[in-house]
């Protein structure tokens, strides 16, 4: 008996980017991955060359897997206030914040960035999928709360030359838009908002428009390099961007921590104090998800922390156990790693018990790597920084340099 026919094409992606059809052609390697059901690029051409676009030059990357949620309605502001631990109030149209939301544990379950489009008109985007808790949050607000995912396109063209770039390609404004800034262009008769925002920690730009605009977004942007051969431009992948993002200090729900939706068992997920922000958290304003564990929490010594590490030597610590040498004991582990080709250093996210609310005076690393199918032991001392690894002014600058 011949089975029927299946109605669905399993070698497809569950959702093509709006922007497949150029990633091909661009995507050298083939070395793909699923990124919210979308298939991405995990690296384009080489590692290097992306990571050096990002540093050096001008990089684009789809960003149209990043969950979107549209909030609207005469409580719109109202509801997000209550949904996450910064104070949104303060937050004005036209303007970008970044923020994390929790349980009513005061265990985070995501982050992402709220961008007021205009009164009462919100966007949230976040790393992993939250319209169950989003629709359960939203009980007695006049809101209306919609998944957009699909709906709207995104690049993300991060780099030193990310201003003169899109500024040749006709986008007219980025002079004066600030950092988290959001402006509303037209590119060609397209309508496009840009956003001064991205993963990156370097000078960029995310450029949100609908789907069936896409490719002549895409191609507006790279014609700038063919027609003028100043600029190189190059799409990114995943590799490339978690070496950025490590660099930046910017953190993973997922990867550097579990999130409260996701852990299993009790202590394994994390707090905003526990992962260093609780800047984020404004225990002043009124009522929010997680406010009264949150202000319990603030009164007495944190039992766990997210530190960023600098590392002596050249080995990568991937998987490695960190020690307090002092006891000699096994405090934590890093979940996080980088070569950083522009600082020369090991960089390393870990997550470790502290002592009486403190993190231990000094910490090691337990590297083990291979030389020649040969096993190696390496020990390497950890240096804890408060501040991103790496940084630079035309992050801020505005209007920024134009090369």
């Amino acid at each position: 008996m011949t089975p029927a026919a299946s109605p669905i094409d399993f070698t497809r992606t569950h959702a093509p980017s709006p922007f497949h059809a150029r990633l091909l052609d661009h995507t050298i390697t083939q070395n793909w991955a699923t990124w919210n059901g979308y298939q991405t690029p995990r690296v384009a051409d080489t590692v290097a060359s992306e990571y050096f676009a990002i540093r050096s030059a001008c990089s684009v990357m789809d960003l149209t897997p990043m969950e979107k949620y549209r909030i609207t309605g005469p409580d719109a502001g109202d509801y997000l206030n209550r949904l996450v631990t910064r104070d949104v109030t303060k937050l004005k149209p036209g303007r970008v914040a970044y923020a994390v939301w929790c349980n009513d544990m005061g265990r985070v379950i995501d982050d992402g960035t709220i961008f007021h489009l205009s009164e009462g008109v919100y966007r949230l985007c976040a790393q992993h999928h939250q319209l169950d808790w989003l629709l359960l949050s939203s009980i007695g607000f006049d809101v209306t709360i919609t998944k957009e995912t699909h709906d709207v396109a995104a690049l993300a063209v991060q780099g030193p030359t990310s201003f003169s770039v899109l500024s040749a390609a006709g986008i007219q404004g980025l002079d004066t838009l600030k950092p988290f800034g959001i402006t509303s262009v037209d590119v060609a008769g397209i309508p496009v908002t840009v956003s001064r925002t991205g993963f990156t920690g370097d000078l960029g730009y995310e450029l949100w428009m609908d789907p069936e605009h896409a490719l002549d977004i895409w191609d507006i942007i790279f014609n700038v390099k063919f027609e003028r051969g100043l600029y190189d431009i190059r799409v990114i992948g995943l590799d490339a961007l978690e070496m950025v993002r490590i660099e930046a200090g910017f953190i993973m729900p997922g990867f550097d921590f579990n999130t409260a939706d996701t852990a299993v068992r009790a202590d394994f997920d994390r707090s905003p104090y526990e992962l260093g922000l609780g800047w984020l958290v404004d225990l002043k304003k009124p009522h929010y998800t997680g406010k009264r564990a949150l202000v319990a929490e603030h009164a007495r010594p944190a039992k766990s922390r997210l530190i960023k590490l600098i590392l002596d030597g050249n080995k990568v610590p991937s998987g490695s156990f960190l020690f307090d040498r002092e006891g000699g004991e096994n405090v934590g582990a890093v979940m996080a790693q980088t070569w950083s080709p522009i600082l020369k250093r090991a960089l390393a996210l870990g997550d470790i018990t502290l002592r009486k609310g403190q993190v231990p005076s000094e910490l090691w690393a337990e590297i083990y790597y291979q030389k020649e199918l040969k096993w190696k032991l390496h020990w390497a001392k950890g240096t804890v920084t408060d501040k991103p690894f790496w940084s630079h002014p035309r992050r801020s600058a505005t209007p920024p340099h134009s090369t």
